[in-house]
């Protein structure tokens, strides 16, 4: 396991300013792992249980955590908040945006609550086979910060098949890009929640990102998504 204080901070802000992404290896341990999988079926630990297919936003299930947030969950969104917050502001910048994010995430939630979002966002997504998500950004809210995090709860190959994490931006003026990726169990996923700033001729431009699960083939997917705005419903 890679404390959060181990991590190589300046190579995941250069992965992000670069690519829009950033991978930490071996963030949680398979016991860790296995200890969030075996809570999804405690009921008082959650605030609110999706059904994608309700919703047309896929197959499968996810869930809020109410807070107080386990500490564990807390620990890791706390603080690798710090360092997000770092590269969120050099974006805004370099986009000549005029929002700023605090330095602390506490503060953060304080932006949330005088906007009247003050429920947890932080989930956990259950697939099984034939699931997926669709593409899609997690806003909530006027207040939102431009960057969140995924957990991976299995180890792909062994515990499922398919269910590839797809990032897709949309270039202005030309067709969209995907990306996908396939994470190992342990492992932490940063990544844009709404845009970047990408470089061009004449500086900086706004690409928009969204996120999706492609479909299971076989077994099980479980993963932790972390967001750092609260939410008004």
């Amino acid at each position: 396991m890679t404390t959060i204080q181990e991590s190589d901070w300046i190579r995941v802000q250069t992965d992000l300013h670069r690519q829009g992404f950033a991978l930490l290896p071996h963030v949680l341990t398979p016991a860790q792992c296995a200890a969030l999988i075996d809570g999804y079926d405690q009921p008082d630990a959650y605030r609110k249980t999706i059904k994608m297919e309700r919703h047309r936003f896929g197959v499968g299930e996810y869930k809020y955590f109410r807070y107080p947030l386990p500490p564990l969950i807390e620990d890791i969104r706390t603080n690798i908040y710090p360092h997000l917050a770092v590269t969120a502001n050099q974006w805004m910048a370099a986009l000549h945006e005029q929002t700023r994010f605090p330095a602390v995430h506490a503060d953060l939630l304080t932006a949330c609550r005088a906007a009247g979002q003050h429920l947890p966002t932080v989930l956990i997504l259950k697939y099984g086979a034939g699931g997926f998500n669709t593409l899609h950004q997690d806003l909530y809210g006027e207040v939102y910060f431009p960057l969140q995090a995924v957990l991976f709860l299995n180890e792909p190959g062994e515990d499922y098949e398919g269910g590839e994490f797809v990032l897709t931006e949309q270039v202005p003026r030309a067709q969209s890009k995907a990306i996908v990726l396939k994470p190992r169990r342990g492992d932490m996923l940063v990544f844009t929640t709404h845009f970047r700033p990408v470089q061009g001729s004449r500086g900086y431009y706004r690409v928009n990102v969204k996120h999706g699960v492609s479909p299971l083939h076989s077994g099980a997917r479980h993963t932790l998504g972390i967001i750092f705005h609260d939410a008004v419903t």
